[in-house]
């Protein structure tokens, strides 16, 4: 990976892309694999910098894999022989606190560094922490790591303060081969984390879906290895139509399907946007004139927040006034900073400009913005501070004027796969 992008923008982009596997499922699946007493075989996992990580993360514990192509790997948990991932992977993403349930089930102990992902507010761990003391595990913090133990996980009711997505996620990997019953309520139920319940029910577990946010876990004794494949990235899809419509081109995202972004497109609708549902993709174009929308964040299926910086981007093209009301990260704002630079008009508010609950209410967040277009943009240097963010500057330095220098590009890289290669096919002028 490089270091820099330079950018000329201004030209349209036409053509196809095509999208990769979930980074947010794939990572998350591979954690899961450990949990079997057999190989598995996982396609459309993505060849990016946060699945590098996660690998390092399981071959530094034992477990062995291999490539069979570019995008499907084998994986074989038999040869775990290590229960404590290493300090030096703590600060990369935030994969390490997942391994409690593997390595518990595994081991019966744990040792776990503290946290590290892109910087856009905190990303509190004692959701996980109350999660495995209440499935019966033990755990000790330390300066730099966690050390859990437990004689045997034990099936609970564990209510979420917040539908934390990491979380339910954790609890999945902990509760699946847990003694009894196992329920969480106010649960994530965003279709990456499906995924991961179809993975597990692949491989043996119990898993159901009930109403209200609630997901259901009957532990069994054993999981075994399964072949599957991962769902293709709705947030890459999102990014390139965010991409389409500010460029105002025409680009077919083949591998989109409806039912994963249903809200986001009812949004490119308002807003003005134009796009086509084909049964190899759905295609974005005729996005010339956009208007101002007042849209707020939410866990799914409410618009994503990893939705709201590319779309921010679109809407400084957008007439008139817009407004974002950022309800999960308090601190997913501050990439407005260098926009304003390249000539955006956006400003930041401590109030909350909606009508949605927020936990931001009346503390001093900046997490409410109102955009008002449109804006030419001018190229300009940029530092790149976090993965979507980093894309939103890439879509800006593709539609200014002039040429731009993205700086620290292996943070966007670490999420989206041959992504200069990719542009380029659309026409972009990348170096």
């Amino acid at each position: 990976m490089g270091n820099s992008y330079k950018i000329i923008g201004g030209k349209t982009l036409k053509g196809e892309i095509t999208l990769a596997g979930a980074k947010n499922a794939a990572t998350k699946i591979i954690i899961a694999s450990l949990l079997a007493d057999s190989k598995s075989t996982l396609e459309n996992i993505p060849q990016i910098g946060d699945v590098e990580v996660t690998l390092d993360i399981i071959k530094s514990l034992g477990a062995t894999f291999q490539w069979l192509n570019h995008n499907t790997l084998e994986i074989d948990p038999t040869t775990l022989k290590n229960y404590s991932v290493p300090l030096e992977d703590s600060g990369k993403n935030r994969m390490p606190i997942l391994f409690f349930g593997p390595l518990l089930h595994k081991f019966g102990k744990a040792e776990v560094p503290v946290l590290g992902g892109c910087k856009i507010g905190s990303r509190p761990v004692n959701y996980h922490i109350d999660a495995y003391t209440k499935l019966g595990a033990e755990i000790e913090y330390h300066d730099h790591n966690y050390t859990v133990s437990t004689k045997g996980l034990q099936g609970t009711t564990i209510v979420l303060d917040y539908p934390s997505v990491g979380t339910t996620e954790n609890i999945l990997l902990g509760a699946c081969l847990a003694q009894g019953t196992t329920v969480i309520q106010n649960a994530a139920i965003e279709p990456e984390i499906e995924d991961l319940v179809r993975y597990l029910q692949a491989m043996g577990a119990i898993i159901y879906q009930d109403v209200n946010r609630t997901w259901v876990i009957d532990g069994v004794k054993k999981l075994h290895g399964s072949h599957y494949r991962i769902i293709n990235d709705r947030n890459e899809a999102a990014s390139f139509a965010s991409l389409a419509i500010a460029n105002q081109g025409d680009i077919l995202i083949k591998g989109a399907e409806q039912k994963d972004l249903v809200t986001f497109l009812n949004w490119v609708q308002k807003v003005g946007g134009h796009f086509e549902i084909l049964d190899k993709g759905i295609r974005f174009f005729d996005s010339a004139k956009l208007k101002g929308v007042a849209l707020e964040t939410d866990v799914h299926p409410g618009f994503m927040t990893d939705w709201q910086q590319p779309f921010t981007i679109v809407l400084t093209q957008a007439e008139g006034v817009s407004i974002i009301h950022e309800t999960v990260y308090e601190n997913r704002f501050g990439y407005t900073e260098a926009l304003n630079k390249m000539g955006a008009k956006i400003y930041l508010f401590k109030e909350c400009l909606g009508s949605k609950p927020c936990r931001f209410a009346h503390k001093d967040f900046l997490h409410s913005a109102i955009i008002v277009g449109p804006t030419p943009l001018k190229g300009a240097k940029i530092q790149v501070p976090d993965l979507r963010a980093g894309f939103s500057y890439l879509i800006a330095a593709l539609i200014a004027e002039g040429e731009s220098e993205l700086s620290g590009i292996e943070i966007i890289e670490r999420g989206y796969e041959n992504l200069k290669e990719r542009l380029i096919n659309l026409g972009a002028n990348i170096q």
